[in-house]
């Protein structure tokens, strides 16, 4: 029988409390953003809020749960933004929304420095089991980046898979790890590098022991680049359901998919909270469409959630778990 676990990707958004207090600790330009270096008193409320968000999963009843990525201030492109030797620069657009990130511009050899470790350890503090690990896809940062030192797209791209795989060496015990890999969608690999990207996410699945979900997302995989992702040694591949649900589904009918699967069932961009029923429709007409026997369904949003206001964002993480609960929903 089929196990439905109800989780997220992550980066979540702040508390409305420490929204307030960080604004007046950071300030409010671009070179106040989180460096690695900050005070005793940014870490103090970043601490407070990720207890937050932690009771608030568990309250929820959430499968697995996550720190929250709360200091992620430039979402994927975090980890590379308090790494040595990377240069973050200009604002650019977050893919095709209304978010920017500061640009990370890898001037020299790049090292793991424990920073998303260190969030884990503080979380698992916290969570007795059912600690998910969140990391961008090595092929996602990769293209979030720019490189001003390897010289090559492919020596570049290895760089960022071993960058990842060291910082996952350093995670304490987890579940689950997603790796968010929505510029598979966004801008997709040619030929030559679509294999390579596949062999990227191995390189970081290989370095913990969990099971590993490339989570895919803004829409459906073109179909070579899917072909070569379920050459990936990952336990499971994220379908975008919101966004796309046809591509999707007619992915898995043509090629195949993972025994588990992970499904992006409410909207992570959208207000509009989604009833459990509905989730668990979602669900059974996926399964019913590609004649599915998974083991595991990680029930989740589509997207990250931090595009949220925190009452909606929490309303959401309830119907996940909530949807986790149901039966299959009667036709």
């Amino acid at each position: 029988m089929t196990r439905v676990v109800a989780t997220t990707p992550g980066l979540y958004p702040l508390p409305d409390w420490a929204k307030d207090d960080l604004s007046d600790l950071k300030g409010h330009q671009k070179d106040d953003l989180i460096s690695g270096s900050e005070s005793e008193a940014i870490t103090d409320a970043y601490d407070r809020a990720r207890t937050e968000v932690i009771d608030r999963q568990q309250e929820a009843g959430l499968d697995r749960v996550v720190e929250g990525q709360l200091r992620w201030d430039d979402m994927l492109a975090h980890p590379l933004a308090v790494a040595d030797d990377v240069e973050m620069r200009g604002i650019v657009r977050y893919y095709d929304n209304n978010n920017f990130y500061r640009e990370p511009v890898v001037t020299g050899g790049l090292t793991a420095t424990g920073d998303v470790a260190a969030e884990l350890d503080a979380a698992s503090e916290q969570v007795g089991g059912g600690l998910q690990a969140v990391l961008p896809g090595p092929y996602s940062l990769a293209d979030l980046a720019t490189d001003d030192h390897y010289g090559d797209e492919a020596a570049f791209l290895d760089a960022i898979a071993d960058f990842l795989a060291d910082e996952a060496g350093q995670f304490p015990d987890v579940e689950t790890l997603f790796l968010l890999e929505p510029s598979l969608v966004e801008n997709p690999p040619g030929d030559g590098p679509d294999a390579r990207a596949s062999e990227a996410i191995d390189t970081v699945a290989g370095a913990v022991d969990a099971d590993v979900v490339a989570h895919t997302y803004w829409g459906a995989l073109e179909e070579k680049v899917y072909a070569h992702l379920m050459d990936a040694a990952v336990d499971a591949i994220g379908f975008d359901l919101v966004s796309d649900h046809d591509q999707n589904t007619y992915n898995v009918q043509e090629y195949g998919t993972k025994d588990s699967v992970a499904l992006g069932l409410v909207d992570g961009q959208n207000t509009l909270v989604e009833s459990p029923e509905t989730i668990r429709e979602r669900i059974d007409w996926f399964d019913d469409q590609t004649n599915g026997d998974y083991d595991t369904v990680y029930a989740t949003s589509n997207t990250e959630l931090f595009y949220l206001p925190v009452n909606k964002f929490e309303a959401k993480l309830d119907a996940l778990a909530n949807a986790a609960e149901l039966e299959e929903v009667e036709a």
